[in-house]
């Protein structure tokens, strides 16, 4: 049989969910068969249906339709059968939904199936036996099975035929569900002496093309006179029933009466109809009572129509029509089918997002049938009604992953029937992060210690911050920024850990030289962009008592002497002399105390412990030295402490003579008067020489100047008076107004004398005679004092060198 397949498109729209696409295709197509092109009439491109992971979502229903998204084509999956699909019901679709992700997109599809002439008319019975009496009027009827043919429309069972047609006709009666019911009237005598068994052939055609048909024997005994056939009381019976009665309940009774006597006019009751299914669920008793026999399902059939034949003895029949229409009670909860879900979602995701679209049907009718969907109120969703059966769950807020990194969404659905049912099922939706959120410190500034002195790359402290993203958005890096402190970088100071955030001392820090500095060190996440934050750290350095007390007074020198002077009339208490000392370190570290520890004579004197004063504790005597010698030390209060010493020289004694002559048998160190007696050897000889080449020098200019005024004698110019700068004449005398003072400080110790050299006491002052004519320009100022003859320099520097060599003669 050639098979055409005829393709519809009845309507498309590609909004969510409100577009329908139609096919119309003929049952039976083999698999793999074209349905249509539904990337072109959802005006989608092939590319898009892959990208998009397009899906046929058929709910609890078998799929027979199947998706190619390489082309974009609806295929046969399976054949199909539009009687096992829909039986006789039309028209026969197939009802599915295209699903796309990203954004998610449902467009309901409809598969008409047409019928094709695939099944011929069939009586459930290959024969049928009757017995008729042969006194039978003309006019009676005989009702025959009705054949059944699943097809519809002009495939299905059109007409009936009768051979042969000698004594029989057929007479047929549409009813209300469309099918004809099938009567065998007499339209001729019988008779038993000619023809005792009578043979019939009943067929069965359908309309389509080609022609299908099927047929049944029917037999027929003709026996002795019975007159009268039964009669029903009436010709069609209604009644209700409820889906949910048991079995065995009275439906309807039915009553049918035959005018004939005895065994003639006993009347049996069957059930006509020729459907298994219908025998199955109903069952006549002998008594006319329609009971019911099965469970009946509101939602596969509302309506049964059932006939009902009376049977006499004769074999006359009759036969009347139960119409039962079966109510609906709400024994069906809603089914909830998911068409389309996304199991994760970003958090920045913009509200009215769609996150699920599913579809509920309940089979339950009026009341009992209409559902409503909720959720939990508490949730950043809602719920909407898109279109008939179809729901969407959408985001009616912003979504925040660190509040709630996941959402159980439980939709529940639930009819209005009494008592309502419900379904629910319930959606997970994980909420994917975005780097949102930047590193938070735990506290919004630090401070952190360390002991001076310490090592290069010992750990000094820890910053800690958190990021509440996750996976690499929550990553954590610490970067310590550029700054400086005192002019130097900080990096030259300290350096942070990148993943632990542990801050390393770079080198060793001095609390002398830097007692605190402060840096920034920021964290930062690894998303994409990253988020930082900063924090301020101070490092402050802890003192060490790494440096021992330094005697400020009194003052020790190489070789020098200082001596305090007591007088022998000092009482007690007497301040001698105080010692200063200091500590750089700071705090207990530089907490000084002093304590005599050597001392000539122990009972004279003492020292304060916290202020160094030395004071006398008794009353000095005649019989005390007059050299004494006290050793004190000055100790820190450090652990362990460190300590300094000094020596303080005490001369008890009333006069300056008296010291001195005490005092210069004192010693001094080998090494120091080796050291000074090479130095004095030295200048001794620097300075010879400095005497001669000035000695050399005179000598040579005294030379030079006489040739030049033997020169000017000799010749014919005039003499002029030259009188050299700084000299004065005012007297008329020719003497040196000059006043050179020396400073000569001697001790004891020649070592320790010193000689300067001070400026003139008095200015030379020259006074030219206005009236003096003729004098000869000359520029002295350009020359030096040397071209002077007699000049006072001369006798300034053989004067000066004269001291020098006495006075070093005298330190020797």
């Amino acid at each position: 049989m050639r098979r055409q397949v005829l393709l519809f498109l009845v309507a498309l729209c590609v909004s969510s969910v409100l577009g329908q696409v139609s096919y119309s295709i003929p049952e039976e197509m083999a698999k793999g068969s074209l349905v249509g092109n539904i990337a072109h009439d959802l005006g989608l491109d092939v590319q898009r249906l892959q990208l998009r992971k397009a899906r046929i979502h058929t709910g609890d229903s078998s799929e027979y339709i199947q998706l190619n998204k390489e082309k974009g084509l609806l295929l046969i999956k399976e054949k199909i059968d539009r009687e096992a699909l829909c039986g006789q019901t039309t028209p026969c679709a197939l009802h599915f939904q295209i699903a796309l992700e990203n954004p998610i997109e449902i467009f309901p599809v409809t598969v008409e199936i047409t019928d094709i002439n695939d099944n011929a008319p069939l009586f459930e019975k290959e024969e049928r036996r009757f017995e008729i009496l042969e006194s039978a009027v003309v006019g009676s009827k005989f009702m025959l099975e009705k054949a059944l043919d699943p097809d519809i429309g002009l495939n299905g069972l059109q007409s009936y035929t009768l051979k042969p047609s000698d004594n029989f006709n057929l007479k047929l009666h549409s009813q209300s569900d469309g099918t004809k019911k099938v009567e065998m009237i007499l339209q001729k005598p019988l008779d038993r002496e000619k023809k005792e068994i009578v043979s019939l052939l009943l067929t069965a055609v359908d309309g389509g093309e080609p022609q299908r048909s099927g047929t049944m024997q029917i037999h027929i005994t003709v026996l002795d006179a019975n007159d009268n056939a039964p009669v029903f009381t009436q010709p069609v019976y209604k009644a209700s029933l409820k889906e949910n009665s048991i079995k065995g309940t009275l439906i309807t009774q039915v009553s049918a009466s035959d005018a004939d006597k005895g065994s003639n006019g006993e009347v049996s009751y069957v059930i006509g109809n020729s459907m298994r299914s219908i025998s199955k669920l109903f069952q006549v008793t002998e008594d006319g009572q329609l009971l019911l026999n099965g469970p009946i399902d509101y939602e596969k059939a509302k309506k049964y129509e059932i006939d009902i034949e009376a049977v006499d003895r004769g074999g006359l029949s009759d036969s009347s029509k139960v119409i039962i229409e079966i109510g609906d009670i709400n024994d069906n909860s809603p089914v909830i089918n998911m068409i389309s879900t996304s199991h994760s979602i970003d958090e920045d995701s913009r509200s009215d997002t769609v996150v699920a679209v599913m579809s509920v049907n309940d089979p339950d009718s009026e009341e009992n049938g209409n559902v409503r969907c909720v959720i939990d109120k508490h949730i950043p969703f809602v719920i909407t009604s898109s279109s008939s059966n179809f729901y969407s769950i959408l985001t009616d807020n912003e979504l925040d992953r660190e509040r709630a990194s996941d959402y159980n969404i439980t939709v529940t659905c639930s009819d209005e029937g009494v008592p309502s049912l419900s379904s629910s099922v319930t959606l997970t939706l994980q909420i994917s992060d975005v780097n949102d959120n930047p590193p938070v410190f735990e506290r919004s500034s630090y401070e952190a210690y360390i002991v001076e002195n310490n090592t290069p790359g010992l750990s000094i402290f820890t910053v800690k911050a958190t990021d509440s993203d996750w996976n690499q958005n929550a990553r954590v890096s610490y970067i310590l920024e550029d700054s400086s402190v005192n002019g130097v970088p900080v990096s030259s100071y300290v350096s942070v850990s990148a993943d632990s955030g542990i801050i390393h001392a770079v080198r060793s820090f001095d609390y002398e030289q830097i007692k605190d500095f402060q840096f920034r060190v920021k964290a930062q996440d690894g998303g994409s962009p990253p988020l930082s934050s900063n924090v301020t750290v101070k490092l402050m350095i802890q003192d060490q008592n790494d440096n021992a007390p330094q005697v400020l007074y009194p003052v020790q020198t190489g070789g020098s002497l200082v001596a305090e002077m007591v007088p022998r009339s000092a009482d007690v208490g007497y301040l001698v002399t105080k010692v200063v000392a200091v500590d750089v370190d700071s705090g207990q570290n530089a907490w000084l105390s002093y304590k005599l520890q050597k001392a000539t004579d122990r009972a004279l004197f003492e020292v304060g412990l916290q202020n160094g004063e030395v004071r006398t504790i008794r009353q000095v005597t005649d019989k005390d030295a007059v050299k004494q010698r006290l050793t004190v030390i000055v100790e820190d209060n450090g652990q362990p402490s460190r300590s300094a010493t000094v020596i303080v020289n005490v001369a008890v004694a009333d006069s300056f003579p008296e010291v001195l002559s005490e005092f210069t048998d004192f010693t001094h160190d080998k090494e120091y008067n080796e050291n000074l007696t090479f130095y004095l050897v030295l200048a001794l000889a620097v300075v010879s020489f400095l005497f001669i080449t000035c000695v050399v020098v005179i000598i040579s200019v005294k030379i030079y100047r006489w040739r030049q005024s033997r020169i000017l004698y000799h010749s014919n110019l005039p003499v002029i008076p030259y009188y050299p700068p700084r000299y004065s004449d005012t007297l008329g005398t020719g003497t040196l107004p000059h006043v050179y003072n020396y400073e000569v400080c001697r001790t004891t110790d020649s070592r320790k004398s010193d000689c300067k050299f001070g400026r003139a006491g008095s200015q030379n002052v020259l006074i030219m005679d206005p009236s003096s004519t003729g004098t000869m320009q000359r520029i002295q100022s350009e020359k030096s004092i040397l071209d002077e003859p007699d000049s006072p320099l001369e006798v300034s520097m053989i004067t000066s060198t004269f001291f020098t060599l006495h006075f070093l003669c005298m330190s020797f």
